[in-house]
């Protein structure tokens, strides 16, 4: 059965935009065709075995009887001897194959085929979409816009359509096919369709990764974003936090002449953006989060029905901290997790609280707090670092023990006792090439090759006098020295012959002659 423009055509759907491979093709084939035999033989059970010739193009399909011995279902099972009688080799519980023709396959056995093929597919694709978007979730993407509907956007990120909400578009902004955009994943799932992806505009993520991008501080970890509100396309709070001293945070993300947040407002279509400071206290983390609005203090709240802070502001500031339409208190509401109640001076005198001394000991009882918790913290880290050196000290008393010397005690000729240590040595198994022989310490005193090198002048001066045979017994007894062993000195017989020259020419030595002394007595007198 030849399907060679078929498989050709199969295989165009491992292309960028369906990102199906060619395994996955082949394998939704196989179980196509399996299915669709199964339905035109009539026999569900039935074994079979699908082959395709990736080069050729050609499909082989098998149907499987099982061996046995005594045939009880003639439609999926063979005896031994008649398989035998066609493959001598096989064995019980072997599968034995009988290629089949497939040619005229009925028409709902096509139809089988085909609508397996086609789910195969689908769901391969959809496993591929979700597989390649799943990781990049809260992460920053380029889109085209391909269509533009009611109630939302259709976006195409390369390999798969996404979709941008009503709820997910910045307010005012026009959108059109074509368009290039930065955006948002926010969701990635699989359903019996397809797989989804959303994608959006409004989230304050979006803001978090276009300064990630433009400024490296944060893309390098010096600088922390560490809380951050927005009101798409009104405005966002951002509280930022610098890990080193000599980097200023704000000025970070500011940038030279406000370069770096210009272009994160420019993408936000002029969206005004606050940047300031993150504190640990909240006093000083709502004063900022409400700027530019200045607040007088801040106490709790003693009502019952209400559980939160009261922020006290002058008169002239209460709109100005409220903002337009209340946005204001609600970014510093989502930034700081607190619930607070905005109040003018007015107000709190009217409510007969004596409200200024409030606030100071609330101030004074959250910085004691802020200093329990950093000494809470210190600690923490001391005692980790105790642990980590004890853990320390314990593995390596642990390799101690492990490494410590085993002491024997054994007795010597005049039994008395010895100790001997014996070193655990760890030794490396090397090849019987690399193992060197055992060299006595009267062979490695004896070879030339490892002597200390001599001078030039100890040689010349050999050359010119031999040895005598007194220097050779001399040399021979050092060597004997503290040695338990005697040494042997054997001489060739030019050695011997140069020997007993030399000893002659010793005895025939003119200063070698007795001298008698007495002569020179009386010359010695003379001059006294």
């Amino acid at each position: 059965m030849e399907f060679k423009a078929f498989t050709e055509a199969m295989m165009a759907f491992d292309s960028d935009t369906r990102k199906v491979s060619k395994e996955t093709v082949l394998s939704a084939l196989k179980e196509a065709l399996e299915k669709a035999y199964r339905k035109q033989i009539e026999i569900p059970d039935a074994l079979v075995k699908v082959d395709i010739d990736e080069q050729t193009g050609e499909i082989s399909v098998y149907q499987q009887y099982k061996v046995v011995e005594e045939v009880e279902d003639e439609e999926l099972e063979i005896s031994l001897l008649d398989a035998r009688n066609k493959q001598a080799d096989i064995q019980i519980d072997d599968l034995y194959n009988v290629k089949m023709n497939v040619d005229d396959l009925g028409r709902a056995a096509a139809i089988l085929a085909k609508n397996v093929l086609k789910q195969k597919i689908r769901e391969a694709e959809k496993q591929a979409v979700y597989d390649e978007y799943i990781d990049k979730k809260d992460e920053l993407v380029m889109g085209v816009i391909e269509s533009v509907e009611e109630k939302f956007v259709v976006v195409n990120l390369g390999k798969t359509l996404a979709i941008l909400k009503y709820s997910d578009q910045i307010p005012n902004e026009k959108y059109t096919e074509g368009q290039k955009l930065r955006l948002i994943i926010t969701e990635v799932s699989k359903d019996t369709k397809g797989a989804q992806v959303l994608v959006s505009r409004s989230d304050a993520k979006l803001v978090k990764r276009l300064f990630e991008k433009e400024v490296p501080e944060i893309f390098q970890g010096i600088v922390e974003i560490k809380a951050i509100a927005r009101e798409a396309g009104e405005r966002t709070k951002i509280a930022v936090f610098s890990k080193r001293e000599d980097v200023d945070p704000i000025g970070a993300c500011i940038g030279p002449k406000g370069s770096r947040v210009q272009v994160v407002i420019e993408e936000l279509k002029g969206e005004k953006i606050d940047i300031f400071e993150w504190s640990e206290n909240v006093i000083e983390l709502i004063r900022n989060s409400l700027s530019p609005a200045q607040i007088i203090g801040i106490l709790p709240s003693t009502t019952s029905d209400k559980i939160g802070l009261i922020v006290v502001v002058e008169d002239n500031q209460l709109s100005l901290a409220i903002g337009k339409k209340g946005k204001n208190a609600k970014l510093a509401v989502r930034l700081t997790g607190q619930k607070i109640d905005i109040k003018s001076r007015t107000d709190m005198d009217i409510s007969g609280r004596d409200w200024q001394k409030e606030i100071e000991i609330f101030a004074l009882e959250l910085e004691t707090k802020i200093i329990e918790k950093k000494a809470k913290k210190a600690l923490e880290e001391r005692m980790k670092q105790i642990a980590d050196f004890d853990a320390q000290q314990a593995e390596r008393a642990k390799q101690y023990e492990a490494d410590k010397p085993e002491v024997s005690i054994i007795t010597d000729k005049d039994k008395t006792p010895v100790v001997v240590a014996e070193v655990k040595v760890k030794k490396e198994k090397k090849p019987l090439k690399e193992r060197r022989e055992y060299v006595s310490k009267f062979e490695t005193l004896a070879d030339v090759s490892k002597q200390a090198p001599v001078k030039k002048e100890e040689k010349e001066k050999k050359r010119a006098k031999p040895e005598t045979a007194e220097e050779r017994k001399l040399k021979s007894s050092e060597i004997r020295k503290d040695k338990d062993y005697d040494v042997k000195i054997e001489y060739t017989e030019e050695e011997l012959k140069l020997i007993e020259q030399q000893e002659q020419e010793e005895k025939n030595a003119p200063w070698e002659e007795e001298v008698d002394y007495d002569e020179f007595e009386e010359y010695y007198e003379d001059e006294e």
